[in-house]
């Protein structure tokens, strides 16, 4: 697969309005009134220890990823409306819906705890289009999966899943690789090991729709 990156200084204007975005904690200088005190090393060393626990891309991971989960719970919703469906892809999307669901939360907890809300890291990202999202689907895909019906939506579900769950997996990747925040890296590493699991599910799905 094609897969597009954002760089990091997209993700890093939010960033800047929140230095220690995921933590919410603040590297405050420990001396007052221009007087040092004998903490004051201590205390800037443990504040350089809280900084450098979170990076660029653990701020990316956040911002994008939460998007990215979002259009992973509207295309199961749209599937869980349909009639028609096969039971096993059906169960797939409620799967998908209730592992996705409580990460996007979680995430969105770390953006808050940063003073980022949800809407500024999406306008942040500046002229790029959310399509451009590694695994992202098109608003031409999303329509397609609206009006498709029987094994048709199902088909068109899981070729774009599959793709999404791949792009998911490819950005968490990045995240284990560059990031710097266990946490971070933690949620990252369970995206890969459940999309991965998933990912070989949907493919046996797929060839033994009739």
């Amino acid at each position: 697969m094609n897969i597009r990156r954002f760089s990091v200084a997209a993700a890093s204007t939010a960033g800047v309005a929140a230095v220690l975005l995921l933590t919410g904690c603040s590297s405050e200088d420990s001396t007052a009134g221009g007087q040092h005190h004998d903490g004051a090393a201590a205390s800037n060393s443990a504040g350089a220890t809280q900084t450098a626990d979170v990076n660029d891309a653990d701020k990316m991971f956040a911002q994008m990823m939460i998007p990215h989960h979002k259009q992973a719970v509207e295309m199961s919703d749209l599937m869980l409306a349909k009639e028609g469906i096969d039971p096993r892809v059906t169960e797939l999307a409620r799967q998908i819906k209730a592992a996705q669901g409580p990460e996007i939360a979680t995430m969105q907890g770390w953006l808050a705890q940063g003073g980022v809300s949800d809407d500024s890291s999406g306008h942040d990202m500046g002229t790029h289009d959310m399509s451009e999202m590694e695994g992202m689907l098109t608003d031409a895909q999303m329509n397609a999966l609206r009006e498709a019906t029987g094994v048709e939506a199902s088909r068109l579900f899981l070729d774009g899943m599959i793709e999404h769950h791949e792009g998911a997996v490819d950005m968490a990747e990045a995240e284990l690789k560059d990031g710097a925040n266990p946490e971070a890296k933690a949620l990252a590493q369970q995206v890969i090991t459940t999309q991965n699991a998933e990912i070989q599910t949907m493919r046996e799905l797929l060839s033994s729709l009739k």
